[in-house]
């Protein structure tokens, strides 16, 4: 079931792009090893990717909503296992494992496209 609008999507894909890239060092883990670099380069990823998709908040337009939602939950998985997948879980494993689970939540249930798509492509 789809009930976030690509809208509201695109609010938290810029909230959630900055909490991964602050995350580290808000939380405590910024040892300089894969337990930061993973949510900092991955909150890079995903601001890029808000700015390039074709939604009401993107501003290049170039990724279509589908494929967004795709990388959003390949990011989703990765950050999920990447304490375990980089063998950093015995030092920091609970901000990456909630902050995957809330990206492939959001990839699985936001609408596959924006609500007034003429309003979402004119723009660029």
């Amino acid at each position: 079931m789809r009930f976030i609008s690509t809208r509201v999507h695109g609010m938290v894909d810029y909230a959630m792009g900055l909490l991964l890239i602050v995350a580290p060092f808000l939380f405590g883990f910024a040892t300089g090893g894969a337990a930061q670099w993973v949510p900092i380069i991955l909150g890079v990823v995903m601001l890029a990717s808000a700015i390039m998709t074709k939604y009401e908040l993107g501003l290049m337009h170039l990724i279509p909503m589908p494929l967004h939602l795709t990388m959003d939950l390949i990011s989703g998985i990765l950050l999920l296992v990447s304490p375990w997948l980089f063998g950093f879980a015995d030092i920091v494993y609970l901000p990456h494992v909630i902050l995957g689970i809330l990206e492939i939540g959001a990839s699985l249930t936001t609408e596959k496209q924006p609500r007034n798509v003429a309003a979402s492509t004119n723009r660029g």
